[in-house]
């Protein structure tokens, strides 16, 4: 298909009801102020062309007079200088006008980053389950970065265009009216070519991103699955869906290019068009050879070379925003992407105000569900079924049960990370019933999950202001010295990603060393003691002790040897208490 009848299959798909562009809007208005100043500084540049042109012209007129004797040729100087200063003014006005919108785009990609961090992250209320868990994270990385050219490209082009074709219209008025009206009859044609631009790319744009995302997603999939390809001998065939995807995605890319060179052709035909006309009148005129009625017919050689270098200026904004319609139809389709990430679905019943880290030395809360049911996606039987628990503060609750009986899935719901399809989970403080928060939380998993970095910045994450003193004091308590005589560089020992260069037991030991910095009222265990040695489990167990004292305790495990730490047992079985 040719690019011409894509675009115009783009504009036959043109759709009203896009959210997209108000969307846009409201994420670009917490950066308007910068925006808008790089809008103005790019418009106010082009005084800095109209300078130069002027200086330039100048400089022609007197070379040329320069040349018959006329003028000595130190009359040469000041049209340099004022050429110079032109092209000064201009570089630095552009210079100030990219860094305004180099600001403000930052201010608002740092914004989205944190919004969908919030949104994503169950830090503030329940985890979303209706997300893959890779969406975030190509939010953040990919999609997010694909707003960049639209914020410092298309948004302030508007206002430089308005600003600085203006300008450069009245230069070219004052010396010739007429050219100055062969170029506004001509300004009427960009908006069409504008409208057609943005439709000619959104689609093709919207396609290759969808193919990237798979793509990606395919990729980490098949790395992550690896070695079990390799173990069934299908590596190959992973190999080849691989390199289909790569060349889809290089066969979209193609048709995104090839709809941006055409269509930007589309403004550069109509500029030179324009600049043809106005260099023909000019010619004549000084040839002597155009004489109609109501057309000026004289013109001198420094007008000429003035009017001729600006036109190229006023329509310079034009092409600027039409290249910026490229990367408006990229952040439309970006917006579409982030925008089941970014739209949290409302939520009732929660904490208006949640800290990130519990106060030191809270109260232990209570824990009560109530008839609570929970539902995993593309699940038939629910992994929890109207489950009714109260546990009084500063008690253990230990709950026992095969694989897959909805052990974790109770712990998260009690926690406040997962939010129950039916029935509530309630923290009780001080006798009140508040909704279940993580704010109150720790959690303590297997395996542990510990970050690329140092077993000092590992540690940090649990309480950033914490000194050396205070993570010694905390392995210390917690009975696990010899933890940093068996590392080689203590506190500073570099960890891989999750936790190479420990043992499972270390690994877990640094995971209740975590949590005792972390000082919540609330611990959650999910399976501690899992894939541990006995000597490890017995370790574990004794430090265990330790942090469970003045705290509410939910406990999720398979070994009987963590029962004694209860005072309360339940054993689930598909989802029901037995």
């Amino acid at each position: 298909m040719s690019g011409t009848a894509v675009l115009l299959d783009e504009l036959a798909a043109d759709r009203t009801d896009d959210p997209a562009p108000a969307r846009l809007k409201a994420w670009a208005a917490v950066a308007r102020p910068q925006l808008r100043r790089a809008g103005i500084l790019r418009g106010a540049a082009q005084s800095g062309t109209v300078l130069w042109a002027g200086g330039l012209s100048w400089g022609a007129q007197r070379g040329l007079s320069a040349l018959h004797g006329e003028v000595p040729a130190t009359a040469l100087v000041l049209p340099a200088l004022l050429t110079a200063a032109g092209v000064a003014l201009r570089a630095g006005l552009l210079a100030a006008g990219d860094a305004a919108a180099a600001r403000g785009a930052r201010v608002v990609r740092e914004t989205l980053r944190r919004r969908i961090i919030e949104t994503a992250l169950p830090a503030r209320g329940p985890a979303r389950t209706d997300l893959d868990e890779a969406a975030p994270d190509r939010a953040v990385d990919g999609e997010v970065d694909q707003l960049t050219d639209w914020l410092t490209g298309y948004v302030p082009a508007r206002t430089t265009m308005l600003l600085g074709s203006g300008l450069v219209l009245a230069a070219i008025a004052c010396r010739s009216w007429f050219v100055a009206l062969l170029v506004l009859a001509a300004t009427p044609l960009l908006p069409a070519n504008l409208k057609v631009i943005g439709l000619g790319t959104q689609g093709a744009v919207r396609a290759q991103l969808a193919g990237i995302r798979t793509h990606q997603a395919r990729l980490l999939d098949h790395l992550r699955g690896l070695p079990t390809l390799v173990g069934l001998g299908a590596h190959d065939e992973a190999a080849r869906a691989l390199e289909r995807d790569d060349r889809e995605v290089a066969r979209r890319t193609e048709k995104v290019l090839r709809i941006a060179f055409l269509s930007t052709a589309w403004v550069e035909l109509l500029i030179t068009g324009t600049l043809a006309v106005v260099a023909t009148y000019c010619g004549l005129v000084l040839l002597d050879y155009l004489h109609l009625p109501v057309v000026p017919d004289r013109m001198s050689l420094a007008a000429a070379l003035f009017v001729l270098v600006l036109v190229p200026a006023y329509f310079a904004p034009a092409r600027d925003l039409a290249a910026g319609y490229h990367a408006r139809a990229r952040a439309a389709v970006a917006a579409e992407l982030l925008a089941p990430v970014l739209d949290a679905p409302e939520e009732t019943d929660l904490p208006s105000a949640v800290p990130l880290r519990p106060a030191r030395g809270a109260s232990p809360p209570g824990v009560c569900l109530e008839a609570v049911t929970v539902r995993h996606p593309g699940r038939v039987a629910p992994a929890l079924e109207r489950v009714s628990v109260r546990l009084a503060p500063a008690r253990c609750l230990a709950v026992t049960g095969p694989s897959g009986a909805g052990k974790s899935t109770l712990l998260a719901v009690a926690a406040g990370l997962s939010a129950p399809h039916e029935g509530r989970a309630l923290h009780m403080l001080d006798g009140r019933a508040v909704p279940a928060d993580p704010g109150r939380v720790s959690w303590v998993g297997q395996p542990a999950h510990l970050l690329p970095g140092t077993l000092r910045e590992n540690l940090l994450l649990a309480r950033p202001t914490a000194s050396d003193d205070d993570l010694l004091g905390a392995i210390a308590s917690l009975g696990f010295e010899d933890l940093l005589t068996a590392l080689p560089h203590g506190l500073d020992t570099p960890l891989g990603e999750r936790g190479t260069g420990l043992s499972s037991g270390q690994s877990q030991q640094l995971a209740l060393v975590r949590a005792l910095l972390r000082d919540a009222p609330l611990l959650c265990l999910d399976e501690p003691t899992a894939h541990l040695d006995p000597e490890a489990e017995a370790r574990v167990l004794s430090a265990l002790r330790t942090l469970a004292r003045d705290r509410t305790v939910l406990l999720a495990t398979h070994s009987p040897a963590l029962l004694p730490l209860a005072d309360q047992v339940i054993a689930l079985k598909h989802g029901r208490v037995r």
